[in-house]
């Protein structure tokens, strides 16, 4: 199970900073992903990190504010989000998956993750 913490109120232009963390299983040999969901929106991709090789993928949406990493040590991957907008507001979610070639690669699509957090809300105020 993954479990995201961080999501909150902050105004136009403010950071957050996003945590998924992993009980029971090892995060580093995951493929990890956060998308998102506005009311009324389908869920959308926001930025993906591959497993060991770390290499990172963003939505043109995104590019440039957020930024996601993890910490192998604590478990954790983060998403960075800076400069937020009011369209940033949604409810966050980390997804994981952990075979096929999920050290080296990332992944857009949320079908392709095979574990799921139970989200967090994140709003931006204007």
């Amino acid at each position: 199970q993954l479990v995201e913490s961080g999501g909150g109120l902050v105004q136009a232009g403010g950071s957050l900073r996003l945590s998924c963390t992993a009980s029971r299983r090892t995060l580093s040999n995951y493929a990890v992903g956060w998308f998102r969901q506005a009311p009324g929106k389908e869920r959308e991709f926001v930025a993906a990190i591959s497993g060991i090789g770390g290499n990172t993928n963003y939505a043109d949406s995104v590019k440039g504010r957020f930024t996601i990493s993890r910490d192998n040590a604590k478990n954790t991957v983060y998403l960075q989000m800076n400069s937020l907008k009011p369209e940033d507001t949604a409810v966050y979610y980390c997804a994981g998956r952990n075979y096929g070639d999920s050290w080296r690669l990332t992944y857009t699509r949320g079908a392709l993750y095979n574990y799921w957090g139970q989200g967090t809300q994140v709003t931006v105020s204007s």
